[in-house]
């Protein structure tokens, strides 16, 4: 199991990663092969990042080796792949502040948590992803009971009467993914035009003529609790929707950089600019990896992020290990390597 650590404690390590979804998770593993360790700070109560908080069980398709494979799933493995090398995980908890020595970097998170290390990696997606909520006032007292931005078990909703809101990808994969699990799915939209791929599209509107899935072009200008546990939501063109268990709102995620944007380093456009050498930022020992550094020709890929974060490690054991030379090895060759995995 992760070793997720209760905060307000002081730790020491080689190198503090800022987020715990997959390049983050695969920073450890390159980290480990060079025999640094390495602590998670995450400001979800998961590992995973977006791939377990957004779309645990959507698949992937562009993942090397894998033809197909969820979000879980992408997770599951690189939690197992890092094992070997025995991760803390800090959750629930953002780093606050950073404070630079002339050989270490002393990192604090905003429940007082503070670990000493002598690199820091940026693995934090694009930031905190923020969904943009309901643009009707006074529905707060129905989120996490009635309204849902995520959802980690389609199960949960088996039998449910649900109601979908947004015209992009997400939407329509909502849709597409909760027909036949929910007793009854109607999917609103300001307009008859969709942001999703025309596939989606074309599968969702087949539903909509089939009758299996109720479309309504609009916005929601009312929800009442009905007391049932369940809401009555009025359309601003007065439809009438009752008894609706869920609501999925999906009207695209806002970036939070939060404190990194105070941290002196080289901004473009809320990314962390980077070289391409070693993807160290304009700060000594802080690096950035995945789709939170930008450098040119950069693709916002996962796998884009693994091959950073194989030549961030390298830069990184010369900031760890003053004294020792950094040998590139295989993993399919080297004896070493393969008794830290465990090989046999």
């Amino acid at each position: 199991m992760p070793n997720t650590i209760n905060p307000g404690l002081e730790h020491e390590t080689d190198v503090v990663i800022i987020g715990a979804g997959p390049c983050g998770l695969f920073q450890v593993f390159e980290l480990g092969l060079l025999d640094m360790k390495a602590h998670l700070i995450d400001n979800l109560d998961k590992i995973g990042g977006q791939c377990a908080e957004l779309y645990p069980d959507k698949n992937l398709y562009d993942i090397p080796s894998r033809p197909a494979i969820t979000g879980q799933g992408l997770t599951d493995d690189l939690i197992k792949q890092a094992e070997p090398f025995a991760p803390s995980y800090h959750l629930n908890q953002l780093t606050s502040k950073i404070d630079m020595q002339a050989d270490h970097i002393i990192v604090t998170t905003n429940l007082d948590t503070t670990i000493k290390c002598k690199s820091l990696v940026i693995a934090a997606g694009s930031g905190c992803f923020v969904p943009r909520k309901l643009p009707t006032p006074g529905l707060e007292e129905f989120e996490n009971k009635n309204i849902f931005y995520s959802v980690k078990k389609r199960s949960d909703f088996k039998g449910k009467k649900i109601l979908i809101a947004g015209g992009g990808d997400s939407a329509l994969d909502y849709v597409l993914g909760f027909h036949k699990i929910a007793s009854d799915i109607t999917l609103i939209h300001r307009r008859k035009e969709f942001k999703g791929v025309q596939d989606s599209v074309n599968k969702v509107m087949n539903l909509v003529d089939q009758k299996e899935v109720s479309f309504n072009m609009g916005t929601i200008k009312k929800m009442t609790d009905n007391g049932k546990g369940q809401v009555d939501i009025t359309l601003d063109d007065e439809t009438y929707i009752v008894g609706v268990d869920a609501v999925f709102p999906f009207f695209g995620l806002k970036i939070e950089l939060g404190p990194i944007a105070d941290w002196g380093l080289n901004l473009d456009n809320n990314l962390i600019a980077v070289n391409t050498e070693n993807f160290e930022t304009s700060v000594p020992r802080i690096f950035a990896v995945g789709d939170i550094c930008t450098y040119p020709g950069k693709l916002k890929l996962i796998l884009s992020g693994f091959h950073e974060a194989a030549l961030a490690a390298k830069k990184m054991f010369t900031y760890c290990y003053d004294d020792k030379k950094y040998v590139f090895r295989y993993t399919t060759s080297s004896k070493d390597l393969q008794e830290k995995l465990g090989v046999k």
